[in-house]
């Protein structure tokens, strides 16, 4: 048995009484993992709305066992240790863990004051240098509280993924009523609109009590990345969405507690107003994740954000990722061995006109707004030589595919990699099923292949020889339960880059076996049933 991660220096008097219900209320989770380990992470709370965001836990360390076993029984127990939630990071606890076998499957589990958490699947990836014959990864975005349920994430769970990237807006800033999704919403945010730290704290709180998503994060180990809800709508670097006082007195808080909620490495750890969030994820040489952070480090959206034809938006000096983002992203490019480069990132890469005539209408906050920087990523992926280009996005709230150029101005210039974009898991409410091809954007982009505004997710099939992507959509968020389907699916082959429409709204008995698979059985297990 493994020792322990850190010693607890709080002893136990009176003054600190025995807390006398479950505090893993807010589920556990794994995430980054590499060939030898990876994050688990648990937050001790009571009450997850409890306003001074605590969790109603009271203001004293305490001590957490955790497990990690071979098999979902822990008879195979192969490291152990105690961690130390402590009330100054909200209780949360992140443990590193190594040494262990390339590319396996394993359990994991916490316990504390004589509570027992549920147990967690997770998994190493493979190691550098070989080719797995798989990888099943799911990738979401936007999941706004009371939109909806979070049904699409327990479908997902139900898909078993090996691998989940979640691309950001995994929370929303609003006070209750602020947002409000057509037809209204089903549930509200408890608390005020998030500023400080106490108020970021118990958002992420009263997110995590869903069962829903647990069930997402107990399946799987999860990579994140953040949007713009985690702080404030549409923000860039050191710039509010509207003026406002004291923003990166904000900004700190809103870092501080989106690390102590996610199950980051170490090194993601704030310092004031910076979080480092930009990194890689190896897959063996099958993928590699390069995992972008296009909020910190960009300039602020031209002509005042929103739809616009703007001259800024073509400035070579505008950047969306920053000069250092940008360098080592191009840099893993020329090193990069992966059959696959994915880039797992926020917002809508491809350029996306929505004006028929002769002005170019685009998004500001997307990488239409930085029209260099994404000219200076696609080329150098180009130069480099990449085999297979695949860009993920959220945001957006529907479903889309798209061919990627250097020359969006050309319909016949060579197509140079592809787009994948998740719907929502809730934001913006039920949504409408608008068929694949029906929206007039594809018309006017005709490198945009497919679009559909219903919520859900992407379940990708990673090989050497291809990339399937299955569009999974639910009819309705407002309908706890909803059945998930496949509503579209792409193939990318090696070697071939551009999409190519395998499936299109399958047969409903193929489409509606998810909703009746059942929910994975990861249960809390009693302690005495581990050995070292």
């Amino acid at each position: 048995m493994a020792g322990l991660t850190s010693t607890l220096t709080t002893p136990t008097t009176a003054a600190a009484a025995p807390v006398r219900q479950d505090p893993f209320t807010l589920g556990i989770a794994s995430g980054d993992p590499w060939p030898d380990g990876f994050v688990l992470w648990t937050r001790l709370a009571l009450n997850p709305v409890a306003e001074d965001g605590l969790g109603g836990m009271p203001n004293r360390a305490y001590a957490v066992q955790w497990q990690v076993a071979t098999d979902e029984q822990f008879s195979r127990v192969v490291k152990a240790g105690v961690a130390v939630a402590r009330p100054e990071h909200a209780h949360a606890v992140h443990v590193t863990i190594q040494g262990l076998q390339p590319g396996r499957e394993y359990y994991y589990r916490f316990r504390a004051e004589g509570y027992g958490s549920r147990t967690g699947r997770t998994r190493t990836a493979p190691a550098r240098g070989t080719m797995p014959r798989e990888l099943a990864m799911s990738f979401v975005s936007c999941s706004q509280f009371e939109h909806g349920w979070f049904t699409a994430y327990r479908r997902l769970a139900q898909d078993h993924p090996d691998l989940v990237l979640h691309l950001g807006d995994y929370q929303y800033e609003y006070t209750k009523n602020t947002y409000v999704a057509p037809g209204g919403n089903v549930r509200d945010h408890d608390g005020p609109e998030t500023t400080d730290l106490a108020s970021y704290r118990q958002r992420h709180a009263q997110y995590k009590s869903d069962p829903d998503l647990q069930a997402a994060h107990a399946v799987a180990p999860w990579v994140v990345v953040w949007d713009d809800h985690e702080l404030d709508n549409n923000w860039a670097d050191e710039v509010p969405e509207k003026p406002e006082d004291g923003f990166l007195a904000r900004r700190a808080a809103a870092f501080q507690a989106y690390y102590e909620n996610m199950p980051l490495r170490a090194s993601s750890k704030p310092r004031g107003i910076d979080l480092q969030l930009f990194r890689r994820v190896h897959w063996g040489e099958l993928a590699t994740f390069h995992m972008l952070d296009t909020r910190q480090y960009r300039d602020d959206q031209g002509c005042g954000d929103g739809y616009k034809d703007c001259p800024a938006a073509v400035d070579p000096k505008r950047s969306i990722t920053g000069a250092r983002q940008e360098e080592w992203l191009l840099d893993g490019f020329r090193r990069s061995e992966a059959r696959w480069d994915i880039l797992g990132q926020q917002v809508f890469f491809a350029q996306r006109d929505n004006n028929q005539g002769p002005l170019k209408v685009t998004s500001m906050d997307s990488w239409d707004g930085y029209v260099a920087s994404r000219d200076r990523i696609t080329r150098g992926w180009v130069d480099a030589g990449v085999r297979n280009p695949v860009v993920l996005t959220g945001d957006v709230h529907a479903h889309w595919a798209s061919d990627l150029k250097l020359d969006y101005d050309d319909p016949t210039s060579a197509t140079v990699g592809a787009e994948l974009v998740c719907s929502s898991i809730t934001s913006g409410g039920d949504g409408a099923d608008s068929g694949t091809t029906a929206h007039p954007w594809l018309a006017w982009n005709p490198h945009l292949r497919f679009q559909n505004n219903l919520r859900g997710y992407v379940n990708t099939t990673i090989t050497a020889e291809s990339l399937v992507a299955d569009f999974r959509t639910v009819r309705s968020v407002k309908t706890k339960d909803a059945e998930v389907f496949t509503r579209a699916q792409f193939t990318i082959e090696d070697g071939k880059p551009g999409l190519n429409l395998t499936g299109d709204n399958p047969p409903a008995a193929a489409r509606t076996l998810a909703a009746s698979a059942p929910a994975p059985t990861l249960d809390t297990v009693a302690w005495e049933t581990a050995r070292p």
